[in-house]
């Protein structure tokens, strides 16, 4: 498995656990506002997979889980099996997925591979292929939090709050969206890289963490379990 990045210690990004993040590289959608977009480099950096592992095996015991992120996990074929090397060390695992892949994820589900799952809800579905790349479907994604619904397993879902978003289309997106157990409103951050065509949408001014709190009271007839 490729390891294109890792934080060593996170208390934001797995909740109630100390976890790191591991970033694998490659993605099957172009966001404009991508804050991970070295991932996405025709030839990523890659972590020695012998340091990965002496990592593991050296916070084991200190942390209590590493989240898998991306890029897009799902799109690594080996995937089971380094979620298994994973959790042979004791760890839990969460697992971060756009929601694409539905039928890649499933397997995992099924198999109870994961301890808990986020997955990103970007846009109304009728506009992923404006916010996401030409192709995004935002049909995949619901069916992916149907399947994790029905599992029961534990999951979240997350928005990050773009400019490009009102709040009409947060209702539309809450609407869309079945009754989930957490539904996560993030602020938006312009990234650092961004392709130099998109410098107007990047620029546009953020929401302040005060409007995302009236989203969130606006929202909460709809998602009830919604936070930011």
């Amino acid at each position: 498995m490729t390891v294109a990045g890792l934080i060593k210690s996170s208390l934001v990004d797995f909740p109630g656990q100390v976890s790191c993040v591991l970033f694998l590289p490659r993605c099957n959608l172009d966001c404009f506002y991508c804050h991970n977009r070295f991932l996405l480099e025709e030839v990523p950096p890659a972590i020695n997979p012998l340091e990965i592992e002496a990592f593991l095996t050296k916070r084991a015991g200190l942390l209590d889980g590493v989240v898998i992120t991306g890029g897009e996990p799902l799109l690594q074929p080996d995937l089971e099996d380094f979620i298994r090397f994973i959790k042979s060390f004791g760890y839990k695992v969460k697992l971060d997925t756009n929601g694409t892949l539905p039928q890649r994820l499933k397997p995992i589900v099924e198999k109870q591979l994961c301890d808990y799952y986020a997955v990103d809800y970007k846009a109304p579905k009728a506009r992923y292929p404006e916010i996401c790349g030409k192709g995004a479907d935002g049909d995949a994604v619901l069916k992916t939090i149907q399947l994790l619904q029905e599992s029961g397993a534990d999951f979240e879902v997350r928005t990050t709050v773009i400019p490009q978003l009102s709040l009409s289309d947060l209702v539309q997106m809450s609407e869309e969206l079945p009754l989930l157990p957490r539904y996560v409103l993030n602020r938006y951050r312009p990234p650092e890289r961004y392709p130099e065509a998109e410098i107007n949408r990047i620029m546009q001014r953020p929401y302040t963490q005060a409007e995302l709190e009236t989203f969130v009271q606006e929202l909460k007839r709809l998602q009830p379990n919604i936070v930011s």
